[in-house]
C-alpha cells in the first residue's frame, strides 16, 4: 500500500440484500448460490415485458420503528438498516460523542443512483388522486438522493461532513472511494460509507426494457442473472444497501477492534465517450489507478469481484480488461448472479463481499453460468473455492462513463 498514509481499514459492515437482511445471512446465501430474483406480481406489473426483480428479502420497514419507518423512502431505510449494522459492527453505540469519538471527525459519503423516486411516484399519484393537500409533507426529504446520507449522519451524529454521491451503477463504489480520500486528507477520522437502492417501480423497469438492458426470463426467474453465458440477456433490478465503517489501522487497534481487511487503494475515471454504452479503456484507467495507489503489484491481486450485470455488451469487455491486467488465472465472481443488479447499492454490497473473500479466503460462485461466453478469458467459479486471497478488487461501472473499482488486502 501506499507509504503516504497510514492504512485505512475496515471495521464495520452491514447489509440487507435480496438474499439476506444482514451480513452473515448475505454472505451465507451467496456461498450457498442462493438467487434471490423472484417474480413481481399484482396487477401493475402484469402489463410489463419484464416482470422480474430482486427485492429485500427482508422488509426494511418491518425492521425499523414504525413512526420511523413511514417516514423515510424504502431507500432511505434500507440505508438506515445497513448503516446501523456496520455501525454497531465496528463496536460504537449510540452517536458519535456517545460512542467516545469526537463528532466533528465522523463523516458519511452514502451513494445512490436513482434517490426516492419510488416515493416521488406514490406522492404524485394522491397529488392526480386526492389533489395537493394530500401530499405529504415529508415528499421532498424522501425523494432528495442525499437523504439516505442526511439520515444516516443524524443517526451516528456525524459533523465532519454529509456526502451522496449519484453516479449510477458506479455510486457505492464511488462512496467508499470519496470515504478513503477523506481520511487520507485528515478531514474525517472515521468515515461511514457505503450505497442503497430501493427503486423496483414499474415505470423504471419498463425505462430499463425500453432500452434492452433487462432479462425477460420471466418464466424462470431464478435462472434470469446469467454473467458471461451465452444465453445471458440483461439484468434484473434488484434493491438494498450495502454499508462500512472505515477509519485509520490506528484508531482500530485502539479500541481493540480486529479489521475485516485493509482498504488499500480506489480509483475513480469518467469515459467521456457515451451516455450508456461502456467503454473499456475507461474501466481499465480506474483498475491500474486502483492498484496503483495501493502500492500493490498486480500479480497480488487474486480475485476480482465483477461488475458484469448479465448484459450481453458489458459482460465480455470488462472480462477482457480483467484478463489483461490481472491475468488468465485470476478467480473472477459475479454476485449479481444471485442478488440482481442493486444500481447504487451494487458496489457497496460487493465491496463487502469482497472484504469477506480477503477475510474468509473463500471466493462465492457465479451461479447460472452453464455455458460460458466463448471469448471468457478468466477464471469463474460456479461452486465456492478455497484460495489464498491476499488481494482482491471489486469494480463497479455506471450509465454516464462513471467507473470506479476498489482494492482490499488482507489486514
Amino acid at each position: 500500500m501506499s507509504a503516504r498514509h497510514e492504512a485505512v481499514v475496515v471495521t464495520g459492515l452491514g447489509a440487507t440484500t435480496p438474499i439476506g437482511g444482514d451480513v452473515a445471512t448475505f454472505w451465507a446465501g451467496l456461498l450457498a448460490g442462493r438467487s434471490g430474483v423472484v417474480a413481481l406480481t399484482g396487477d401493475r406489473y402484469a402489463d410489463l415485458s419484464v416482470r422480474i426483480g430482486a427485492p429485500m428479502a427482508v422488509d426494511p420497514a418491518e425492521v425499523l420503528p414504525r413512526v420511523q419507518a413511514r417516514r423515510l423512502d424504502r431507500s432511505e431505510q434500507a440505508a438506515m438498516v445497513a448503516a446501523r449494522q456496520a455501525w454497531a459492527d465496528a463496536g460504537f453505540e449510540g452517536k458519535a460523542a456517545e460512542a467516545g469519538l469526537d463528532p466533528t471527525r465522523v463523516a458519511v459519503v452514502i451513494g445512490t443512483g436513482i434517490g426516492g423516486v419510488t416515493s416521488l411516484l406514490a406522492q404524485y399519484d394522491i397529488l392526480l388522486d386526492r389533489g395537493p393537500d394530500r401530499v405529504s409533507p415529508l415528499l421532498i426529504p424522501m425523494n432528495m438522493p442525499n437523504g439516505p446520507a442526511a439520515y444516516v449522519g443524524l443517526d451516528v451524529g456525524a459533523q465532519a461532513g454529509v456526502h451522496t454521491t449519484v453516479s449510477a451503477c458506479a455510486s457505492g463504489s464511488e462512496a467508499i472511494a470519496h470515504g478513503l480520500d477523506l481520511i487520507h486528507l485528515d478531514r474525517a477520522d472515521v468515515v461511514v460509507v457505503g450505497g442503497t437502492e430501493a427503486c423496483i417501480h414499474p415505470l423504471n423497469i419498463a425505462g430499463f426494457a425500453k432500452m434492452q438492458a433487462m432479462s425477460r426470463r420471466n418464466d424462470e426467474p431464478q435462472r434470469a442473472s446469467r454473467p458471461w453465458d451465452k444465453a445471458r440477456d440483461g439484468f434484473v433490478l434488484g434493491e438494498g444497501a450495502g454499508v462500512l465503517v472505515i477509519e485509520r489501522a490506528s484508531s482500530a487497534a485502539a479500541r481493540g477492534r480486529t479489521p475485516y481487511a485493509v482498504l488499500a487503494g480506489a480509483g475513480i475515471t469518467s469515459d467521456a465517450k457515451d451516455i450508456v454504452a461502456p467503454d473499456k479503456a475507461g474501466q481499465v484507467r480506474a483498475l491500474r489507478a486502483t492498484v496503483e495507489r495501493s502500492g500493490l503489484s498486480y500479480d497480488e491481486v487474486v480475485h476480482v469481484n465483477a461488475h458484469a450485470t448479465s448484459t450481453p455488451v458489458g459482460d465480455m469487455g470488462e472480462a477482457s480488461a480483467l484478463a489483461e491486467l490481472f491475468g488468465e488465472d485470476t478467480v473472477v465472481t459475479s454476485t449479481k448472479s444471485m442478488t440482481g443488479h442493486l444500481l447504487g447499492a451494487a458496489g457497496a454490497i460487493e465491496a463487502i463481499a469482497t472484504v469477506l473473500a480477503v477475510r474468509e479466503d473463500l471466493v462465492p460462485p457465479t451461479i447460472n453460468l452453464d455455458d460460458p461466453d466463448d471469448e471468457l478469458r478468466v477464471d469463474v467459479p460456479r461452486e465456492p473455492r478455497k484460495v489464498t486471497v491476499t488481494a482482491a478488487i471489486n469494480d463497479s461501472f455506471g450509465f454516464g462513463g462513471h467507473n470506479a473499482s476498489l482494492l482490499f488486502c488482507k489486514a
